[in-house]
């Protein structure tokens, strides 16, 4: 709990806001005090934001209709699900973490996502998109077998809605006809001429008792005359498409009301109490603007979607890059534009995003051979499979931690039929203060027991080039994983060089133990290895293994080592010791690799020091290992 002085600072600043630890205090308020607290929230999150970064433009745009929620419904009791969580931030404020804000995102601080071990009105953790549609109605289901009066919404984005789980759940909740509000957040304004006294008018009388009970009792006469019934519905369906676009939603089994303005608390209180008497699923359409209240933020509400420290008075962002670095991220787009360039084959594909992948040169450059598909891993993997059959050599650029979404369509549709697709898995490994949710731990193990499969992992900006160069030379299925992370900026970009398949580089002979390292912890193991005065091999090709090299440095040495930003289970590692065995090579091995649990967050550097991996604790295991 804060102390009394910084209570007086918090009131003198936000004296509604103050007043607030939980929703049971929101619903003590008067209805009259809530657009003052909404804009109270803006400029506690616009403050709390700028010193530790995080997801502000989602937020400031949802704090409405987060407001209304917890206004209404009864929460805890009641179930509120968001989807992916970047708009939960005013859920947090609201709901006892306040004051905590300013440790969002960071070591020991609050998730960036909705997280159940964090608070109880956190119903379901969310960090990736399109489940809470899902979600929400596996409560909803539950709540009905245990006979639990509740009631339970899911609040899901435009942008979630491009993914079809999102539209598996609407056609099984329209079918089972449980009683679920789903509210759809409308921020890209594309039916803002909807937005207007007619539309709302129109979803005033559609969700109010008396439509309600006109349209029940309507149906009960109707249904006795067929012919008359039939033209009844199609009426009612021509009428409500003229002025909404929820024909899709009505077909689906959802009674849809919409599109609002979600900034107007007046018109959401209303409607989303006709909604809540409703019987049924329903869909509520609101309209939102991302960044709302912050004029850089709704400027620019990509720039602000995730950000880090900032200056709130101008927007600008507090540099963190170090000169003569740039991030690996960086390093793949100058590949990517130069080799697209030179390529007239070569098509890029990212499945919504194009700023964190590093696409956005590319999308000005070539737009004619850039797409972007929406949230749709699955749809985007397949999509590349299609055009490799047909001659094309697509470029798959995808998070580590979104391409488990797209695990089936790796193998069933690149790599069973042996083609062409060349993915770039970037946020490989630690990904720092996104936290388990977004780890990329995972994509060595899942991806190297797949045939025909090749993967790679840079060691440094010189590596990036030369194994992206192979990647999609190679005739098949190609993976390079690289980390959230910087590196020394290479000279020049290089298209042409690429590398043999399956050959290490020995960059150091030393004494008694080899270490083997898979990818860019390289960086942190040369001075260890200088130190200690041992072999260093960058491995570079964590399938297939340079396993000649592997026999050659056993044979030489007492010790081996193996070194992966990725889990120890499953991992580059773990093929070491496979081939070892059935070569019948007796020799100690280390495996240095993120352990068998989820990260914590915070930096990288501190969740790399958290498993063990930072250079004194490397070194040390090496030391202790090699001792015994």
């Amino acid at each position: 709990m804060p102390d009394s002085d910084s209570l007086t600072k918090l009131s003198d600043t936000f004296p509604i806001l103050a007043q607030i630890d939980n929703p049971a205090d929101l619903r003590g308020l008067d209805e009259t005090q809530l657009p003052e607290l909404a804009d109270e929230i803006r400029a506690f999150l616009l403050q709390s934001l700028a010193r530790t970064g995080g997801h502000l433009a989602s937020g400031l745009g949802s704090v409405e209709i987060t407001i209304a929620l917890h206004y209404l419904f009864d929460t805890p009791h009641d179930r509120l699900v968001w989807d992916v969580g970047h708009q939960c931030y005013p859920h947090k404020i609201l709901t006892g973490r306040r004051d905590q804000m300013g440790g969002m995102r960071q070591q020991g601080g609050l998730s960036g996502f909705p997280k159940i071990t964090e608070s109880e009105y956190d119903h379901f953790g969310a960090g990736h998109s399109s489940t809470s549609i899902s979600a929400a109605l596996g409560m909803e289901i539950a709540s009905n077998a245990q006979a639990i009066e509740r009631k339970t919404v899911a609040i899901i984005g435009d942008g979630g809605m491009t993914a079809g789980m999102a539209y598996e759940a609407l056609n099984h909740g329209g079918a089972i006809d449980n009683d679920l509000l789903v509210i759809l957040n409308d921020n890209e304004m594309s039916i803002s001429p909807n937005v207007g006294a007619m539309s709302k008018y129109l979803s005033s009388i559609w969700s109010g008792k008396i439509y309600s009970s006109l349209r029940s009792g309507s149906k009960k006469v109707l249904k006795r005359i067929p012919s008359a019934w039939e033209l009844a519905k199609r009426a009612e369906e021509h009428v409500k498409g003229m002025v909404t676009p929820g024909t899709l939603f009505e077909e689906l089994g959802f009674s849809y009301f919409g599109p609002i303005d979600g900034h107007n608390l007046k018109d959401l209180l209303s409607l989303i109490r006709n909604l809540q008497q409703l019987p049924g699923p329903r869909m509520l359409h609101i309209v939102t603007r991302k960044g709302k209240g912050y004029t850089p933020a709704e400027e620019d509400a990509c720039k602000f979607h995730g950000v880090g420290p900032f200056d709130p008075e101008t927007g600008e962002v507090t540099s963190s890059s170090k000169p003569g670095f740039q991030s690996y991220t960086n390093v793949f787009s100058d590949w990517l534009v130069a080799k697209g360039h030179a390529e007239p084959s070569l098509h890029a594909i990212t499945p919504a995003m194009r700023e964190g992948s590093g696409l956005v040169r590319f999308s000005q450059e070539i737009p004619e051979r850039y797409h972007d598909v929406g949230i749709a891993e699955q749809h985007a993997i397949t999509l590349g499979a299609g055009m490799a059959c047909e001659g094309l050599k697509p470029v798959v650029a995808i998070y580590s931690t979104f391409l488990q979404r797209g695990y089936d369509q790796l193998i069933h549709d690149v790599a069973v039929q042996n083609l062409d697709v060349t993915f770039a898995v970037d946020r490989a490994g630690v990904v720092g203060a996104d936290g388990a949710t977004h780890t990329g731990n995972f994509d060595i193990a899942f991806a190297r027991c797949i045939p025909d499969v090749i993967m790679m992992a840079p060691a440094n900006g010189e590596d990036m080039f030369e194994l992206l160069n192979t990647a999609y030379q190679y005739p098949g299925p190609a993976l390079v994983r690289y980390p959230r992370d910087s590196v020394a900026q290479p000279a020049a970009v290089n298209i042409d060089v690429a590398a043999e398949i399956g050959k290490a580089v020995q960059t150091r002979v030393g004494k008694q133990t080899a270490l083997l390292v898979f990818g860019s912890l390289f960086n942190i193991a040369q001075p260890i290895a200088d130190e200690l005065d041992i072999s260093l091999v960058n491995m570079r090709f964590i399938k297939p293994l340079d396993e000649s090299l592997i026999k050659e440095l056993a044979n030489k040495h007492d010790f081996l080592v193996t070194l992966e930003d990725a889990s120890i289970a499953g991992g580059a590692g773990s093929a070491v010791i496979e081939y070892l065995n059935q070569e019948k090579i007796n020799i100690p091995l280390l495996r240095l690799g993120l352990s068998d649990e989820f990260p914590s967050q915070g930096s990288r550097e501190q969740v790399l020091e958290d498993y063990g991996l930072d250079a004194d604790t490397i070194r040390n295991s090496i030391v202790e290992f090699t001792d015994s």
